[in-house]
């Protein structure tokens, strides 16, 4: 048997009602997050996306986020890539992420040392991409895409992006 979380107990103080409501996220609560990778897009606008964090705050480099419920196994958000856009390619040493198109379609690039592979995932597509393969993303449509973006732990390290891209030589903020 798992051990069970601290946080997936009941507060004492809390009602049942008032703890399942403190880990319910509503749409009309959020707003989309612009800023979270700024520092791509101030380098080139084709960099431009938006992170709507529901479940801890991914590796985007969000800090804190106190309008998310607590990550315990997972971050879970919603991405905006306008279209044109893109999402550099970049690896995860230490988590899988998981795309869901939910609006719209994306190009997406994954590369493995000197394997390397192109694929269209369309609404309701998904995928899995495992540790340590690099994953890149295009909107090459005229429309914007929506997506889901999970990924497998709580606090995931920040990307990192291959030795040659422009974004592996500047610093965040």
């Amino acid at each position: 048997m798992t051990a069970q979380l601290d946080t997936w107990k009941k507060p004492a103080e809390k009602s049942f009602e008032d703890w399942m409501e403190s880990r319910i996220a509503r749409f009309k609560g959020r707003k989309y997050d612009w800023d979270a990778l700024k520092f791509q897009a101030d380098y080139d606008p084709k960099y431009r996306r938006a992170q709507m964090r529901y479940i801890g705050t991914g590796a985007t480099g969000v800090k804190d986020d106190a309008n998310t419920i607590p990550a315990e196994h997972f971050t879970f958000s919603t991405m905006v890539l306008p279209a044109k856009c893109e999402g550099p390619l970049h690896v995860h040493d230490d988590v899988e992420e998981v795309f869901f198109v939910l609006k719209g379609e994306i190009t997406l690039f994954l590369q493995d040392g000197d394997h390397y592979m192109e694929t269209v995932l369309q609404e309701r597509d998904v995928i899995s991409i495992p540790p340590g393969i690099y994953r890149g993303l295009f909107n090459g449509t005229e429309e914007e895409s929506l997506m889901c973006v999970m990924l497998g732990t709580p606090k995931p390290q920040i990307p990192t992006y291959p030795d040659d891209h422009p974004l592996s030589k500047i610093k965040r903020n």
